[in-house]
C-alpha cells in the first residue's frame, strides 16, 4: 500500500523531527494564514485553531489533484506564552529583545497544536503543553543572542535547539514540542490512524 503524507508546513525543524522518527513527507505545503489571535483567545486555543486551519487549507489546496486524494495531511502550530500573553514570531530586533527580557528568569509555556486529516477525511487534533523556565538573562546574553540571528522566525523569539538551549533551567514535558513538533504524540496520532510509521525504519 502506498501511503503519502503531506506536511502543511515549510519548517525545516518539523521536517528534521519527522526524519528523526523515520518519516519523510511526500510533499511540503506551507499554508500562509493570518495567525493573529482573536480577542481574548487563550494560547492553547490559538494553537488548536491554527493547526486545524492549516490542515484544512492544505486539504482544500490538493482537492482534485490526481494521486493526492488519499494522502494524510499533517499540520502544526506552536504558540509561546507567558500567562495569557502570547509571544509571536518577532519581526524586529526590538520585538525579539522585548520577548527575551520578558522570558528572562521566569517560566513560560509552549503549546503546539497538531492536526491530522486522514485518507477517509477524519480529523484528529491534539494540543501538547510544555513548561519551560529560563535563567535570568544578562544584557549581554540578550544582545549576543539577538546578534546571532537565531531568533528569526521563531515563536517567542528563540529556538531551544540552538544557543537558547543554554538558557533553559528546567523543562517539564516534551522537548520536541518546544522545537516545533511533539514527536511522540505525532507518531502516535499517525499510527493510530493506520499510517505505517515503521516503513521508513528499514535499512536501505
Amino acid at each position: 500500500m502506498t501511503q503519502k503524507l503531506i506536511l502543511a508546513s515549510g519548517s525545516p525543524r518539523r521536517v528534521e523531527l519527522l526524519a528523526q522518527a523515520g518519516i519523510e513527507p511526500a510533499r511540503l505545503m506551507p499554508m500562509d494564514l493570518d495567525e493573529t489571535p482573536k480577542r481574548a483567545e487563550h494560547p492553547r486555543s490559538l494553537a488548536w485553531r491554527l493547526a486545524g486551519e492549516k490542515a484544512r487549507a492544505a486539504l482544500a489546496a490538493v482537492k482534485g489533484e490526481p494521486g493526492w486524494d488519499e494522502a494524510y495531511i499533517l499540520a502544526a502550530d506552536t504558540v509561546v506564552s507567558v500567562g495569557r500573553r502570547i509571544l509571536g514570531k518577532p519581526e524586529l530586533v526590538s520585538d525579539a529583545s522585548s520577548a527575551l527580557h520578558l522570558l528572562s528568569g521566569r517560566s513560560h509555556r509552549v503549546y503546539t497544536g497538531i492536526c491530522l486529516i486522514t485518507p477517509t477525511r477524519a480529523v484528529r487534533q491534539k494540543v501538547v503543553d510544555t513548561k519551560v523556565r529560563f535563567k535570568r538573562l544578562s544584557t549581554r546574553d540578550i544582545d549576543s543572542y539577538i546578534a546571532s540571528g537565531q531568533w528569526r522566525g521563531k515563536a517567542g523569539g528563540y529556538g531551544i535547539q540552538g544557543i537558547a538551549g543554554s538558557f533553559v533551567v528546567k523543562l517539564i514535558g516534551s522537548y520536541t514540542n518546544v522545537v516545533g513538533l511533539p514527536l511522540q504524540e505525532t507518531v502516535n496520532l499517525l499510527s493510530g490512524e493506520g499510517y505505517d510509521i515503521h516503513s521508513g525504519w528499514m535499512e536501505g
